[in-house]
């Protein structure tokens, strides 16, 4: 596996492989690798004749400096792990290549980045869709492959393509989940032994929300929907609720009326961790 650090060494590496005609996937990162990563690795494996992976703990999407400075770092496990399962090459690139000195042109999306984490984040997902569109232009993939457990950055992503007719397929992975149903999470690491046990309160109310969702079905009450997690949520002591939404599977907007395709997002937190899942509903 080849890393690099330099746009420009990130380029002389790449040009040969499309020159030949070889489909390149990309797998953007913030590092700290876990499972759901390298499943989304392989997913990048099956699409295409070389995988590029990406690790860059973006200083623009997050709100909080304490938070961006406890966010966890790990490359050289990380590195490992990528070569381990056929990563072609890592970009690893410092704050100051892909924000140098002058830059001042920011992508502020609109639509699918309303509500929710943009609300409880402000100028999150403008620091998203800016550096992930400045690594779609520098990595030029045929195919981006994206995790399922971040669904608004997702559909923010896809929106943003979609808009500027940005060429390259969005795929996305399913999210990946520990035997007792807690989503991987780079952020789980933080959680002292009493708090994982009591993050477990995510999946559970998710189960609540589907199950709820499926029994009324299509062009049924989204808020009693809502009111269900809610009440799975607040049964533990120790969650502090952001949101338990319920809202439409393409636009990611909220819905009062129940739609064939919806996910129920969370965000929830759990001492000093804030833990995000969600789950797609599809309804008759």
């Amino acid at each position: 596996m080849i890393t690099v650090r330099d746009p420009g060494a990130l380029r002389q590496t790449t040009e040969p492989w499309r020159r030949a005609g070889e489909r390149i996937a990309f797998v953007p990162t913030m590092g700290a690798l876990h499972e759901g990563h390298l499943s989304l690795v392989r997913q990048a494996r099956e699409r295409a004749a070389r995988v590029v992976a990406s690790i860059f703990v973006n200083p623009t999407q997050f709100n909080q400096a304490s938070d961006l400075e406890r966010y966890p770092r790990t490359p050289e496990r990380d590195a490992e792990l990528l070569e381990r399962e056929g990563c072609d090459l890592l970009f690893l690139p410092t704050a100051d290549h892909l924000y140098p000195p002058g830059d001042a042109t920011w992508v502020v999306p609109e639509g699918a980045a309303e509500g929710l984490e943009g609300e409880h984040r402000p100028g999150h997902f403008r620091g998203v869709a800016t550096v992930v569109l400045k690594l779609f232009n520098l990595v030029r993939p045929d195919v981006a492959v994206l995790g399922e457990k971040d669904a608004q950055q997702l559909a923010v992503i896809r929106q943003m393509v979609r808009d500027l007719f940005v060429p390259v397929e969005i795929v996305a992975g399913a999210t990946v989940r520990e035997e007792d149903g807690l989503a991987l999470s780079s952020r789980n690491v933080r959680l002292a032994p009493e708090e994982r046990r009591a993050s477990l309160v995510l999946s559970r109310a998710l189960r609540v929300g589907a199950e709820a969702a499926a029994a009324a079905g299509a062009g049924g009450d989204a808020e009693a929907v809502r009111a269900a997690m809610g009440r799975a949520l607040k049964a533990e002591p120790r969650a502090r609720i952001d949101y338990a939404e319920v809202v439409d599977g393409r636009t990611f907007q909220p819905v009062e009326t129940l739609t064939a395709d919806v996910i129920l997002p969370l965000a929830v937190r759990i001492g000093e961790t804030r833990l995000i899942d969600n789950v797609r509903v599809a309804l008759e």
